[in-house]
């Protein structure tokens, strides 16, 4: 009688199968083996991932983390400061002696993280979002937490072990897709750091900010804070219920009570007159660049102008801008989408290529060239089938000079092309070149410091802010003031000036 396993395999094919899986599993042993991390005692599968290894990972990634991310914010006194902060606290925890490079990226993100082999980032956003030393402190320590108990390590170990089992689960079932898919469902199950390492981050935060005398509440006092300016973005998004993907929620799940679950079993004595140093860290960040850098380009309200590149447009009401490294994208509530960007090199300024680098196989119809304020274009449209229903899209090439091609793409669910038709043309002939007098009156918005007086009020102070909406709620997450929370005189807020 012959035996049939799995998918009608006979006894040979299976066993051999079952000789190849388990001769795969069992390498695992022999890729990385396992160890401990000094800071939680727990010993896990490093995938091969080693200190040394995580030393030049981590170097490798640092130059691509500092380009997306538009490089470090070019302020000596602020990099010192902080470098300064992280060195005291990483000098309190269990690997003393680790290397840390510390950066503070030119980004108005407010986001934090840290990368195999102690390298540790926060954005300018993040410093302008903290209120005080304790809180940068906090927000930096639980980032070393990271560090120390080798977090990285740990998902890129199980990653790979993810990975091997995928792939004897393909070789069993004689399935390469199998394997795959497998492969790619742990990728995605990896993304973010899960909430055992998140609290025992937290648990060795507060342990390194009491050793260094900081008030360790100021962990929870700047999430209080983040979730509040969330909240606020998200609204400003149109889209109030997403508020977690606006900020490091998104990678980094904690709540305030899990942080003060933290500060009470992290079995650290508490600090007699702790360190919260308010004054000194809003004198550090006095003249912070906020929002856009100018030589990234700016967004004021519904135009979006880079001096740099001279050049400017405006989208129509409704949408809001979001200004990235690689494109510049605007969306409204009704599902339309804008964005911008410039063609590549390889189009030479060609117009055509600069058009087919996007539509790749979609046949655009109705192609024929314009005149944008001087420059040559060529556009065309094209209706395409999604998921959610028929999209109309157009493509916009426009020649700002001989070598230099950037592109409109407009898209709209075919229900509202109608209506956002006049609104895209009229920001398809926005596009324009700025001259040198009009790109050097544009002035980046920067933190101030302001002393309350008498008479000062939270809507008055919000009046002077360079926006046109949401001012006082602005205002309010800024400073971590509650919406009936009265202002005193002699206190110092953080004001936005331009």
């Amino acid at each position: 009688m012959i035996f049939f396993g799995p998918s009608g395999l006979s006894a040979g094919t299976l066993f051999r199968r079952i000789l190849a899986a388990s001769a795969l599993l069992a390498s695992m042993t022999f890729l990385g083996g396992c160890e401990t991390s000094p800071a939680t005692g727990e010993s896990f599968f490093t995938g091969g991932l080693t200190k040394d290894k995580e030393a030049s990972l981590g170097a490798q990634e640092h130059k691509k983390i500092l380009q997306q991310f538009g490089g470090a914010y070019a302020d000596p006194e602020i990099s010192q400061y902080v470098t300064s902060l992280g060195n005291l606290l990483a000098k309190t925890s269990e690997t003393p002696d680790q290397k840390f490079t510390f950066t503070v990226l030119d980004s108005p993100v407010v986001n934090a993280f840290a990368l195999p082999g102690g390298y540790v980032y926060i954005t300018r956003g993040l410093m302008a979002l903290a209120d005080d030393e304790a809180e940068l402190a906090g927000v930096m320590a639980h980032e070393i937490g990271h560090v120390t108990a080798r977090h990285a390590s740990q998902r890129y170990g199980r990653a790979t072990a993810t990975s091997i089992l995928a792939a004897g689960v393909g070789i069993l079932l004689g399935s390469q897709e199998a394997a795959s898919a497998a492969g790619q469902v742990g990728a995605l199950a990896l993304q973010s750091y899960s909430r055992d390492q998140e609290f025992q981050a937290d648990l060795l935060g507060v342990r390194y900010l009491s050793r260094a005398g900081f008030e360790p509440e100021g962990m929870a006092d700047f999430l209080t804070k983040l979730q509040a300016d969330s909240r606020l973005n998200a609204t400003i998004a149109g889209n109030p219920e997403a508020a977690d993907s606006f900020d490091i929620m998104q990678t980094h799940p904690r709540t305030t009570d899990r942080i003060k679950r933290a500060i009470d079993q992290a079995g650290e004595k508490r600090v007699k007159d702790p360190v919260v140093g308010r004054q000194v860290y809003l004198s550090k960040i006095d003249g912070l660049l906020y929002g856009d850098d100018p030589k990234q380009g700016i967004i004021q309200g519904r135009k979006f102008l880079h001096p740099e590149l001279r050049l400017a447009f405006e989208v129509p009401k409704g949408f809001r801008l979001v200004n990235t490294a690689n494109a510049v994208g605007a969306q409204h509530k009704d599902g339309s989408v804008i964005i911008f960007d410039r063609a590549s090199k390889k189009a030479n300024g060609n117009l055509q290529a600069a058009l087919t680098e996007v539509t790749g196989k979609v046949r655009l119809e109705n192609v024929e060239r314009i005149t944008i304020n001087g420059m040559e274009s060529l556009t065309g449209q094209a209706r395409v089938n999604r998921k959610q229903g028929p999209r109309d899209v157009r493509l916009i090439a426009m020649g700002y000079d001989q070598n230099t091609v950037y592109r409109f793409l407009f898209s709209t669910p075919a229900k509202a092309t109608g209506q956002q038709a006049e609104g895209l043309r009229r920001t398809t002939y926005s596009f324009r070149k700025l001259s040198a007098g009009e790109a050097g009156k544009i002035k980046p918005k920067r933190i101030r410091l302001h002393k309350v007086r008498a008479g000062d009020t939270a809507a008055k102070l919000a009046g002077r802010f360079p926006y046109e909406d949401y001012q006082l709620e602005r205002f309010q997450a800024l400073n971590g003031l509650g919406a009936k929370q009265k202002l005193k005189s002699g206190q110092t807020v953080k004001i936005i000036t331009q």
